[in-house]
């Protein structure tokens, strides 16, 4: 039997991604390419038992026509989760665009962005975003 999703739970499963991304952080340190911190997140959550999909597909309702579009959403956490990675000097409005798109269309309640390039990732790394399904959420 699914449990219901609350705030608590989601909360919670940001705490876990973001400890994951801060244990990868503390490994690796900043300045390498989006895509070995995302291969290196992935193992780091597989061994956390965190459970996740990553770069899927996602229905889109363009007027009506629906179609399955490959997103290059890094993760969908849990089923309500979306973390999405990036490596680059500063984080721009168009990145926070992106997630909440991505939260959209995934109908999830909270989202992520992380970046590792960054000396700090709690305080310098990572932007936390919630929508309307998590202030709807018990």
């Amino acid at each position: 039997m699914p449990v219901e999703l609350t705030k608590e739970i989601v909360d919670r499963t940001s705490y876990s991604v973001l400890g994951a991304a801060m244990e990868v952080h503390k490994h690796l340190g900043p300045g390498l390419l989006e895509s070995v911190y995302h291969k290196c997140l992935f193992h780091e959550m597989k061994a956390r038992e965190i459970h996740f999909l990553s770069h899927l597909t996602a229905p889109v309702d363009y007027k009506g026509y629906i179609t399955e579009t490959e997103l290059r959403c890094d993760f969908l956490v849990e089923n309500c989760l979306v973390v999405e990675l990036k490596s680059i000097d500063s984080l721009a409005p168009v990145h926070e665009a992106q997630l909440l798109t991505y939260m959209s269309l995934l109908k999830a309640p909270k989202g992520i962005l992380i970046n590792f390039n960054c000396v700090n990732l709690f305080r310098q790394g990572q932007k936390t975003m919630v929508n309307q399904f998590y202030r709807d959420l018990p």
